[in-house]
C-alpha cells in the first residue's frame, strides 16, 4: 500500500488569487509544498525563502517538466488555468491548451508518478443559467462560454482516472471573494467593494443574476481539510462549495452598506443600474458536501467586504483601478503569453 500519510503538495497555479491564501495554510499545517506557476502576476506574492516551499517557474504543458515536478509527491491541488471568460477568449486556441488539452497529460503524469490524491478545481459556472431552486451536483451542465466548457470537460477526464491507489475529487466552487495577496478586482464583490471605495458607486449590471459566492479563506481551507478526509468519502466524487447565493443587486446593496459603516469618512456610496447581456443565474446547493463531509464555510460574504476595507485602509491595494496586477485580462494581455500560439514552446523554467 506505501505510506499513507500525505506530506508532499504540488499546487498548480499556486501564485494565483486562491493559491496565494492555499499556499500558507498548508505550509501552517506542515506540509513541503511546490508550486508550479508561470508568476504572470509577480514573485511577491508568496512567503519569501520559507524552507518548506519550493517555487517552479514553468508551463503546465510541459510535460517533462511536470513528470519532474510530480516526482516524490504525495497530492496535487490543480488550480492552474487561465481563468475567466475575457482573459480566455484573448486567444482561445491557447486558453483550450492550458485549461483542457494538457489536463489529461498531467493526470496520467501525476498518477503515473505515484501521485494519491488529486483535487481539481472547476466551476459553479458550468451549469450556466437555470431556473432550479437549487442546482445540485447532479444538474446538466450547460455552460455559456468557452471556459466554462472546458473547466467541465476536465471533470469526466479525471474520473476515469480515478482508483483506490488514485483518489480524486472535484470541487466545483462558487465565486470566489475576499483580500488575497494576489488580488482580484474583477470579481463581483471585489468590484463592488473596489468600486465603492474608489469611485464611491456601485454599478450593477442588470441585477435580478443570482450567483453564489464563498470567502477566499474558506474554499481554500476546503482544499486542505480534502487531504486529510477519508479516500472513500471523496474518491470520485463532485461538491459543490458555496456559501450562499444573492442577486447581484443584493450583493451591491451589502456591499453598499458595509463599506458606508467601515469606512465612513468616503460619504454616500452611490447605487446605479445599467442593462446588461450577461444573464448567467443560478442557485447552487451546498446540501451534498454538508451531508457527506460535515463541512460548511465559516465565513460570511460580510466578512470578506470587510477584509477588503481593512486592506484599503491599510493601504495594501495601491492604484486599485489603473494597476493591471489585479485584473487577469489586463495582465495577460500585457504578457507575452497572450502573444503565444497553442503549439509554442512552453516558456523557460527556473526554480
Amino acid at each position: 500500500m506505501g505510506k499513507e500519510k500525505i506530506e508532499n503538495i504540488v499546487v498548480t497555479g499556486g501564485a494565483g488569487y486562491v493559491g496565494a491564501i492555499l499556499v500558507p495554510k498548508l505550509l501552517d499545517q506542515g506540509y513541503r509544498v511546490r508550486v508550479i506557476d508561470l508568476f504572470l502576476f509577480g514573485h511577491d506574492v508568496l512567503p519569501e525563502d520559507h524552507p518548506r516551499l519550493e517555487r517552479v517557474e514553468g508551463d503546465i504543458r510541459d510535460q517533462a517538466l511536470l513528470r519532474e515536478v510530480m516526482s516524490d509527491q504525495d497530492a496535487v491541488i490543480h488550480l492552474a488555468c487561465i481563468s475567466n471568460d475575457p482573459s480566455f477568449e484573448l486567444n482561445p486556441a491557447l486558453s483550450r491548451s492550458i485549461n483542457y488539452e494538457c489536463f489529461e497529460p498531467l493526470v496520467r503524469i501525476a498518477r503515473d508518478a505515484g501521485v494519491r490524491r488529486f483535487i481539481y478545481a472547476s466551476t459553479s459556472s458550468v451549469y450556466g443559467i437555470s431556473d432550479s431552486p437549487n442546482v445540485t451536483e447532479d444538474h446538466p451542465l450547460v455552460p455559456l462560454t468557452d471556459y466554462n466548457k472546458y473547466k467541465g470537460m476536465c471533470e469526466p477526464i479525471l474520473l476515469k482516472h480515478h482508483s483506490a491507489e488514485f483518489v480524486a475529487v472535484i470541487i466545483r466552487p462558487a465565486t470566489v471573494c475576499g483580500y488575497s495577496p494576489r488580488l482580484r478586482l474583477d470579481l463581483t464583490v471585489n468590484i463592488f467593494t473596489n468600486h465603492a471605495i474608489s469611485n464611491r458607486k456601485i454599478l450593477v449590471f442588470g441585477g435580478s443574476q443570482k450567483r453564489p459566492n464563498i470567502h477566499i479563506d474558506d474554499i481554500a481551507e476546503l482544499y486542505v481539510d480534502l487531504l486529510t478526509l477519508p479516500a472513500d468519502q471523496i474518491s470520485g466524487r463532485t461538491f459543490n462549495a458555496a456559501y450562499e447565493n444573492h442577486s447581484i443587486a443584493e450583493l451591491a446593496g451589502m456591499v453598499q452598506r458595509i463599506v458606508s459603516r467601515e469606512l465612513p469618512e468616503l460619504g454616500p456610496i452611490a447605487l446605479e443600474t445599467v442593462p446588461t447581456n450577461d444573464m448567467r443565474s443560478y442557485h447552487v446547493s451546498s446540501a451534498r458536501i454538508r451531508r457527506e463531509l460535515g463541512w460548511a464555510p465559516k465565513r460570511t460574504l460580510e466578512d470578506a467586504v470587510v477584509d477588503l476595507c481593512r486592506a484599503f485602509r491599510a493601504g495594501k491595494i495601491p492604484d486599485s483601478m489603473t494597476n493591471i496586477r489585479y485584473y487577469n485580462v489586463k495582465t495577460i494581455q500585457a504578457s507575452r503569453l497572450s502573444r503565444l500560439s497553442a503549439q509554442e514552446e512552453p516558456r523557460q523554467v527556473t526554480r
